[in-house]
């Protein structure tokens, strides 16, 4: 198997036109497992080539993953600046379809991974947390007029709480019981606006 370092010295235009090609595939139909058997087919001869490119299945995934959150950001950034800032029970229903929820249970196993391999996934962790807390606390202090700290503040309360739920449905199968819990922290604090995590 390819080394990261190797993976990195194949040519960058193949590698981010299997990137795009990874990304719309699970915008479009979401992911049955984590596994590049599963995915490879729909982007290449061979799930091989992936590895190729990428250096492992796991940061395949962490690429794709990313640029994922990056689009994500860029979103909520414009619909911020247009004061959309969407509401979390908005948030909670698009992450709960069966195609995000797809992404979002390879999103934990990677994590589970880079917890466990914290330098070869360094990038990986920063932004999976402070990624998003500067895009969640930018849009608050925008939409709310917040302080740094406050907005801050809010936003690793509000991702650490849809993560939590998201982690609490994929792992009970509960969906009315984290939709609930999601629409009583709302009752509760007058109705927060969210961001994708």
């Amino acid at each position: 198997m390819p080394s990261p370092q190797a993976a990195s010295s194949t040519p960058p235009g193949a590698r981010v036109r299997l990137l795009e090609r990874a990304v719309e595939h699970v915008l479009a139909h979401g992911l049955t497992d984590g596994s590049l058997r599963a995915i490879g087919p729909a982007l290449a001869p061979s799930h091989r080539m992936l590895i190729y490119h990428f250096g492992s299945a796991a940061e395949f995934w962490d690429a794709v993953l990313r640029e994922l959150r990056h689009r994500d950001q860029a979103e909520l950034a414009a619909a911020t600046a247009a004061g959309r800032m969407p509401e979390l029970t908005d948030v909670w229903a698009q992450l709960t379809t069966p195609e995000n929820l797809s992404v979002m249970r390879v999103l934990f196993q990677l994590y589970g991974e880079a917890l466990a391999d914290r330098k070869r996934f360094a990038t990986f962790l920063n932004e999976f947390v402070d990624g998003w807390l500067q895009a969640i606390a930018a849009a608050m202090r925008q939409q709310h007029g917040l302080t740094a700290a406050a907005a801050r503040r809010e936003a690793r309360m509000e991702l650490s709480l849809i993560r939590g739920l998201l982690l609490d449905l994929l792992v009970t199968g509960d969906r009315r019981g984290t939709t609930s819990a999601l629409r009583e922290f709302v009752r509760r604090t007058g109705g927060r606006k969210g961001a994708r995590p």
